[in-house]
C-alpha cells in the first residue's frame, strides 16, 4: 500500500469520518488510501454497502453508546467488546440489562454536572 499524502487518509480514518465500522467495510476501501475528494462523494452519494452499512451495522463503539445513550466506557462495564448491529442495539434497549439502566443514569449525571461547569464557567467569563 503507498503511503498516504496530505489530500488522501489512511481507511481508519475515513471510516470514522463516515462513522461505519472498517471492518464491516468492502476490502478495496479497507485496504487503500480515501482522497478527501473520494470520501466527500461517498458521503454526498453514497453507495449501497455505505447505506446498508449505516442502517444495519455492524456500528462503532461511539455509535452504539450514542445509540444506547452511554459512554464508550460504560459500554465496556457493560461488557460489550465488539461492534453491533442495529438489531442487537435495539434487542438490547428493549431487554433493558440493569448494566445498560445504570450506565445511562451515570452517563446522564456526567452530562448535566459538564452543563453545569460550563455554565458556571461562561457566568465567570461574562463577569470577569
Amino acid at each position: 500500500m503507498s503511503r498516504p499524502n496530505a489530500q488522501s487518509m489512511k481507511p481508519a480514518t475515513a471510516a470514522k469520518k463516515l462513522d461505519v465500522y472498517l471492518l464491516a467495510t468492502p476490502p478495496e476501501f479497507q485496504e487503500n488510501a480515501i482522497t478527501r475528494s473520494e470520501l466527500a462523494a461517498l458521503a454526498a452519494d453514497p453507495p449501497q454497502w455505505l447505506k446498508d452499512l449505516r442502517k444495519n451495522g455492524p456500528h462503532p463503539k461511539n455509535l452504539v453508546a450514542a445509540k444506547l445513550g452511554v459512554s464508550i466506557a460504560g459500554l465496556a462495564r457493560g461488557g460489550v467488546t465488539e461492534a453491533l448491529t442495529t438489531e442487537q442495539i435495539n434487542a438490547l434497549l428493549e431487554e433493558k440489562p440493569e448494566w445498560l439502566i445504570a450506565e445511562r443514569e451515570s452517563y446522564q449525571t456526567v452530562l448535566r454536572e459538564e452543563r453545569r461547569l460550563k455554565a458556571q464557567r461562561e457566568d465567570q467569563a461574562r463577569e470577569g
